[in-house]
């Protein structure tokens, strides 16, 4: 007679949660430039030219935008890498995290 399988199996999979999203947003001061906050938005968190220019011009006017959204440890690897590259340019750009 053949085994039947267990469905423990099936709903462990089904009890998984995702993982909590966080928001990357991006503040506004008065020293980094406007292009460099352009190019740091296409290198490091992939926008086009079009939205780059969109969300720098949000950055800039609202005093922060939110520039992406990712798990916990893309959102910070991304926000530590766009603070390094503003701190070689001698930037005091900032990025900051939080759950969505």
């Amino acid at each position: 007679m053949p085994k039947q399988q267990s469905s423990s199996k099936q709903k462990s999979k089904n009890n998984l949660d995702e993982p909590k999203k966080y928001k990357v947003i991006m503040h506004n001061d008065d020293i980094t430039t406007m292009d460099f906050v352009v190019d740091v938005l296409m290198k490091v968190f992939f926008k086009t030219k079009t939205i780059a220019k969109q969300l720098m011009m949000e950055i800039h006017t609202q005093g922060q935008a939110i520039v992406g959204v990712y798990s916990y440890d893309i959102a910070i690897s991304k926000s530590k890498k766009a603070m390094a590259l503003a701190s070689e340019k001698n930037f005091p750009l900032k990025l900051t995290w939080s759950p969505e």
